[in-house]
């Protein structure tokens, strides 16, 4: 004779054990256009930051001691005044967010390769002011080397005196603070200005990510 408690109690496990089983693949795919929603929406306000084109107007750089420099696109420049270093590159935001740079680090010679890396985000300089560059539009990034012990002092006077190469780490990001990115800008030699080039680009939320 059919046990029909038990019946019924198999049956109702089962129920369960497919009901929890739908639960959890609607839950896995509800999460899943979820992170795919995010990433686009974060993808649409990322800026990525590559130097000026030669068509771009040429950008003016002022500094606090009054010195400006006139850079045109596609050129870098690095120049000396009373002891001081200044250096620029106009830029060009591709990215569909505003580029809000905040801080950079400098590396004698040019740093490439597969296994290149960026300087530690806490080793970066954070910029006086925050430069702000639209979304397809133009701007530029700025140091001054002052001090006689600055640690980038060595490898900006090296690129002065032989008219060699330097490589710019630039750290930025949105206007809120998200979207933290890393381009490497390599100042090349060329006749008797710089060109400006582009390494690489990092993007740091993601490598926080990383196991």
């Amino acid at each position: 004779m059919a046990d029909w408690v038990t019946i019924s109690s198999l049956a109702t496990a089962g129920g369960t054990l497919v009901l929890a089983g739908a639960t959890f693949a609607s839950v896995r795919s509800a999460n899943h256009a979820a992170r795919v929603a995010e990433r686009s929406l974060l993808v649409g306000l990322r800026p990525v930051l590559v130097p000026a084109r030669p068509e771009d107007p040429p950008q003016r750089i002022d500094f606090a001691e009054g010195f400006v420099m006139r850079v045109p696109g596609g050129k870098a420049a690095l120049e000396e005044h009373d002891g001081d270093y200044f250096v620029g590159i106009p830029v060009r935001n591709v990215g569909a967010g505003l580029a809000v740079l905040r801080g950079w680090f400098m590396f004698p010679g040019r740093v490439s390769g597969a296994d290149a890396t960026h300087a530690d985000p806490s080793e970066f300089r954070t910029t006086v002011r925050d430069n702000y560059v639209p979304a397809g539009d133009v701007g530029f990034w700025q140091a001054a080397i002052r001090a006689d012990d600055d640690r980038f002092r060595p490898a900006v006077s090296q690129a002065m005196s032989e008219h060699g190469t330097l490589t710019i780490d630039v750290l930025y990001g949105d206007h809120e603070g998200g979207q933290l990115t890393v381009t490497r800008f390599v100042m090349l030699p060329h006749d008797d200005v710089w060109r400006a080039g582009v390494g690489r680009h990092w993007i740091l939320d993601r490598e926080e990510r990383q196991p």
